[in-house]
Parts: structure tokens; C-alpha cells; sequence
């Protein structure tokens, strides 16, 4: 049977979703013969009393493999893996399946020597180097679990991850590059490490020319040297259940939650996305822009497009003053990219360096087939700028470090595929999206509530956190029972685009970081001269939302309210890290409140970005946002 246009029925979007919700089960054994198991999987779904999903769970199989070793049997060799750029190091350097997989195969074999063993934990902590790629890959190879911790973190942050993983070695390089500026990382490890209370037994050390690193003696190792003589070792078989990686992510507590990422599922879903919702196919060159710290770079910059044969960038850079806004645009005329991924907020930063697309003139796009944006909400200004600009189609999608690949999005490896302007697109297969209000009834199309998926969650989507289930329960699937809740409100219309208005907790999205406002508002009331505060995140043109702090200060207080300020910046600074963009602290007589004593976050945030509100029924004192609205002014 074809459709109207002629393509086969079992081809088509429609008839993927419909299979994928109607029979889970039996579409995703389907799915899974892509991969190349050790043990092939003869269960399929297990759906547990509390909700959860045991996605093959007899299976056995090892992600380092398939991304590297697999390849190289099918031929795929010599082709390039990894190239890496780095126009702030001027490095470029090129790795084939060969090579990546022998560099790889030494580092697990000297990860084993210093102890690392299968289900044990290790941190990475490093810049965007080759190295990072390496650490990810060779611990998945001897069956440990990798946690990669974005190294712009502040020492506090990477202590609160060491004592909550207890990993038994972290990996580390002296330095980070940025613009002009260099970052030692060193001295933030040994402080990290200072605050933890578990300690690892050893740090690895990949020394960078640009601010070479101390080592502590007795504990610290210098990568390069330690690897000589060091013998390859072969991949292990890991049961599909066990975790690949830990990933941490934002709570609205201020504790980390550390997302847990199964080997079995995450190689299932892996092959899904690159071929049937990027549409690519081995041999393509791929960018992923973001960084291996967040789940982008653990699922478009490593994972998935090795796991797909296909070449991936590797990019140390921003998309301007390295060394211009048209730094994008070179990568892609030199590699060939076929596709690239990125955040809104990198194409808003050189949209405000280049509005004419002057750097673009003279640079062959011809190979790029289109870009994928996500990470934040998509405007259609700077949507509708990009397509103008490169004459590509620009397209939006929607995910999380939870779900671990895309909820929605236009899926270019099936027929019937079509994007929606302003909308992040339709569910991809796998996932039934739809919309509940406060009481847990399911909403019509058009009306606005909470983004909601309906259980099971498909193969590859996190199914709890690190030592702490119970946590997972509440905050995902106790509130809506039978519905994940994906912490984000919208609305779907009703041919099912999906359109995401924004976060439901105290999480924000600063140029694609998720990042907690309760755990800034902690650290601000922590100051002496405050009473109480509010943090909220509101419109940027550039980072999409950026921190905005209001401050009420102590009765009596007589410290100078600019020196304040300048202090709660900086203390923000150093406790969470200037990925935080937290500059802005205006200083308020109250706050807006119920009756009952919460404070109406959601208002202050619409007086914040000028946008029309409604006065609630519960408000204390209707006046106080007349003050609020001066103070903004």
C-alpha cells in the first residue's frame, strides 16, 4: 500500500508513530536489529510496578564498540571519524576509525591498570579536546561509567558531583581556552577536591602548553607519560541495563540530579535519531555544536554519529571571535559538513555580529543539506534570518538531557515529514506528546498546560537517577500518574505540532545551560545584607534567558547597595561559574505574594520581559507591582 505521494505506507511518519504507540513492544525489537549486540535481546519491554521500563534486558552488547570497532569491520577504517578544530588552540587534527579506536583502546588499557574496573565511576572534566572524546570512549569500552562535567563549572559544583558519583579516577587537562583568555582548570580541580568529601584515587592529567598543571604527588598522573608502553585493550560485554554514563543536570533544589543513561536502549535510539530524525547515513560528515559536558555532546558530538559511521566535528570555538562571525561558516566549507546542530543562541550571536551575512559571502554551503536548532525556544526572526541567509532549511526540534535524543521534531528519514514554522514539530516515533492542566485532565489542541509524554518512555530515556529513585518517581512521574512530566508547558494543535512556551519549575536556559534560579536564590540569600530574594530568568536576545535577581534587603542595612551588588555577583560566580551569566541584581522594598506566602515568580517574570499580566486573585498587596514594574523600568 503507498501513500498519496507515492511513498510506501511502512515508510511514512504516520505509520512509524502510530506502530510506535499502538505496539511499543514489538516497533522497537524491530528498531533494535540495527544494532550489533554481542547477545541479541529477547526481551524486549518490561514495564515495572512503579512505572519505569527495562528496555532488552537480556541483551548484551558495548557502546565503544559499535562507535568504533564495528565501523572499522564495516569497512569504514580509514574514513575520518573525529576531525578536530580549534581555531582558539590554531589546531587541526584528523582521526580515522583506525586511529581513534587505537588511541582509544591504549587509554582504556591504562584506565585499567590504575584501577578503573566494569560499573565503576569516573569524572571528566575537560575542555573540548579530542582527549574528552577518548576518556568517554574508553570508558565505555572496559564497561565503567563515565560522568562528563562541563569544565566551565565552579569548584562547588564539580564537589558536589565527585561526592555524589564517588568515582574512582578523574580525568582532567591543565586548561581551557576561551577568545583570548585562558582558563586553568587545575587549580579548580584541586579546589574541587578540597571541598569533596570522597576522593578519587587518582587524577589524569592531559597538560596543555597554553597553562601547564601541578601535579599533586601521590595522586596526580600526567596523562601523555603514563600512556607509554600501555597495551590495548578489547571491548567488554556490558548487559543493556547497565549505565553507559551518568549526566548531571539542574534541580530545582539546588542538588544535582544525575541523569542515568543505559547502554542498551541509548545504542537503539542512537541509530534511530541519526538516521531516521537527522536523516543521515554513514559517510556524512556531522557538527554537533555544544559541548561533550551537556547530553548534545554526548549524543551529537560522540555517541551518535560514530555510532552511525558517520564523521563528526569536533569544534573548540564559539560562533564569533574565533576569529569572527563567520567562523561557522568556514567549518562547514572545509569539512563538508552534510548537517549541523546547534543552539538558537549561537545563531543570535552572529546575527548581532554580522546582520548582513557579509562573513558568509564567498563560502561554498553547497554541501550542507540543512541545520537542526534546539536547546532553547527557536524565534521566528532569527529562524526566518537563517533561512534567508544560507538558503537552507532551518529546523526546530525539542529534547532533554532526560530523554536523551529528540522528542519532537521533523523526521527527515521518513517519508511524510513536514516542519512547522514556530512549532518545535511533531512526536517523533516513540513518543505520544500531549498537554494536562493542573488537575491532570487532558487539555484539546490549542489550549496551554503542562507538556506531558504518555508512558513507556521509548528505549534511550533516562528511567532514574543516580542513588536516588525515589526522586525520579517524584519529580517525573508522580504528578501526572501514566504521564512522564517533562517540566515544560505549551500547547499542540491539532495536526500535533507541538509548541513549547517555556520551563514549569525554577529551571532556566541560558544560551542552552539549564540552570537552577532556587539554587541561585539560595546563594544570594546566603549574604548578610539580604532579607529575601527572587531570582527569575527573563528574555535575551542573545542567550535566550538570562538570571535576573530581586533583592530585598535587611532593615538597618548600611553597606553600600552597588558593593552588594558587585558581591552577590561574584558570589554566583564562584559557586555556580560565569556559564550562569548572573550580572543583573536590582534591589526592591518586597516582593509580590499570596496570601499564603509564595511569591508570584510567574508575574514578576512578565513585568520582567514588558509583557500584559493579570493581577491574581491571591496577591497581598496589588500595589507592589506597580513598584516592581518602576524598579524594572
Amino acid at each position: 500500500m503507498n501513500d498519496k505521494k507515492g511513498a510506501p505506507a511502512s515508510a511514512h511518519y504516520e505509520h512509524h508513530h502510530q506502530r510506535s504507540i499502538a505496539d511499543p513492544q514489538a516497533y522497537w525489537a524491530e528498531q533494535a536489529q540495527q544494532v550489533a549486540w554481542y547477545q541479541v535481546p529477547r526481551q524486549t519491554l518490561e514495564t515495572l510496578p512503579d512505572g519505569t521500563q527495562r528496555w532488552f534486558a537480556d541483551g548484551q552488547l558495548n557502546s565503544c564498540y559499535l562507535a568504533l570497532d564495528r565501523q572499522i569491520e564495516l569497512g569504514r577504517g580509514e574514513q575520518l571519524a573525529l576531525v578536530y578544530d580549534s581555531p582558539v588552540s590554531d589546531q587541526q587534527v584528523s582521526y580515522t576509525f583506525n586511529r581513534l579506536r587505537d588511541e582509544v583502546a591504549r587509554l582504556a588499557g591504562l584506565l585499567r591498570q590504575l584501577g578503573v574496573e566494569k560499573g565503576d565511576g569516573v569524572i571528566i572534566y575537560m575542555p573540548m579536546i579530542p582527549q574528552a572524546a577518548m576518556a568517554m570512549l574508553a570508558c565505555a569500552r572496559i564497561g565503567a561509567m563515565h560522568s562528563v562535567v562541563f569544565g566551565g563549572f565552579a569548584p562547588h559544583e564539580l564537589a558536589l558531583r565527585i561526592d555524589d558519583l564517588k568515582p574512582k579516577l578523574l580525568l582532567t587537562a591543565s586548561c581551557g581556552l576561551e577568545f583570548d583568555r585562558v582558563i586553568p582548570y587545575k587549580p579548580l580541580v584541586d579546589k574541587a577536591l578540597q571541598l569533596a568529601k570522597f576522593q578519587p584515587e587518582h587524577v589524569l592529567l592531559w597538560q596543555r602548553p597554553q597553562s601547564p598543571g601541578t601535579l599533586v604527588e601521590g595522586r596526580d598522573l600526567d596523562w601523555h607519560s603514563s600512556l607509554e608502553g600501555v597495551e590495548p585493550v578489547d571491548p567488554v560485554a556490558v548487559s543493556s541495563l547497565d549505565p553507559l554514563y551518568i549526566l548531571y543536570t539542574s534541580g530545582t533544589t539546588g542538588k544535582p540530579k544525575g541523569i542515568v543513561r543505559e547502554n542498551g536502549g541509548h545504542a537503539v535510539a542512537m541509530l534511530y535519531t541519526m538516521n531516521q530524525v537527522y536523516g543521515m547515513h554513514p559517510g556524512d560528515v556531522w557538527w554537533g555544536i555544544s559541548d561533550v559536558g551537556w547530553v548534545v555532546g554526548h549524543t551529537l558530538i560522540v555517541y551518535g554519529p560514530l555510532m552511525a559511521g558517520c564523521t563528526t566535528v569536533f569544534y573548540e570555538g564559539k560562533p564569533i571571535r574565533t576569529p569572527d562571525a563567520g567562523a561557522y561558516w568556514r567549518i562547514v566549507e572545509q569539512y563538508g559538513v552534510n548537517a549541523l546542530f546547534c543552539a538558537p543562541t549561537a545563531m543570535r550571536a552572529i546575527r548581532k555580529e554580522d546582520p548582513e551575512g557579509l562573513l558568509l559571502e564567498g563560502r561554498d554551503l553547497s554541501s550542507i543539506r540543512q541545520l537542526f536548532l534546539a536547546g532553547e525556544k527557536l524565534d521566528s526572526s532569527t529562524h526566518q534570518w537563517l533561512e534567508d541567509l544560507t538558503g537552507k532549511p532551518v529546523l526546530d526540534h525539542w529534547w532533554q538531557t532526560e530523554t536523551g535524543w529528540p522528542v519532537t521534531a521533523p523526521c527527515l528519514g521518513l517519508e511524510g515529514h513536514r516542519p512547522a514554522p514556530g512549532s518545535s514539530n511533531r512526536s517523533v516515533p516513540g513518543y505520544a506528546v500531549q498537554v494536562m492542566d493542573e488537575e491532570g485532565r487532558l487539555l484539546k489542541p490549542g489550549e496551554q498546560g503542562s507538556i506531558v509524554i504518555a508512558l513507556p518512555l521509548p528505549p534511550g530515556c533516562s528511567q532514574t537517577l543516580w542513588g536516588d529513585h525515589s526522586r525520579y518517581l517524584q519529580a517525573y512521574l508522580q504528578v501526572f500518574p501514566g504521564y512522564y512530566n517533562t517540566g515544560d508547558g505549551g500547547y499542540v494543535d491539532d495536526e500535533g505540532f507541538v509548541y513549547i512556551m517555556g520551563r514549569t519549575d525554577d529551571v532556566i536556559n541560558v544560551s542552552g545551560h539549564r540552570l537552577s534560579t532556587g539554587e541561585m536564590e539560595d546563594l544570594v540569600g546566603q549574604h548578610p545584607a539580604v532579607a529575601e530574594s527572587a531570582v527569575i530568568g527573563v528574555h535575551d536576545e542573545i542567550k535566550g534567558q538570562v538570571p535576573l535577581a530581586l533583592v530585598v534587603f535587611k532593615d538597618g542595612v548600611q553597606q553600600d547597595k552597588d558593593e552588594i551588588r558587585r558581591e552577590l555577583v561574584a558570589l554566583v560566580r564562584e559557586r555556580i561559574g560565569a556559564l550562569a551569566c548572573f550580572n543583573r541584581v536590582v534591589v526592591v522594598k518586597r516582593l509580590p505574594k499570596t496570601r499564603s506566602g509564595k511569591t508570584l515568580r510567574a508575574v514578576l517574570r512578565k513585568i520582567a520581559d514588558g509583557e500584559a499580566y493579570t493581577i491574581p486573585a491571591t496577591i497581598d498587596d496589588p500595589a507592589i507591582l506597580g513598584e516592581i514594574t518602576q524598579a524594572l523600568a
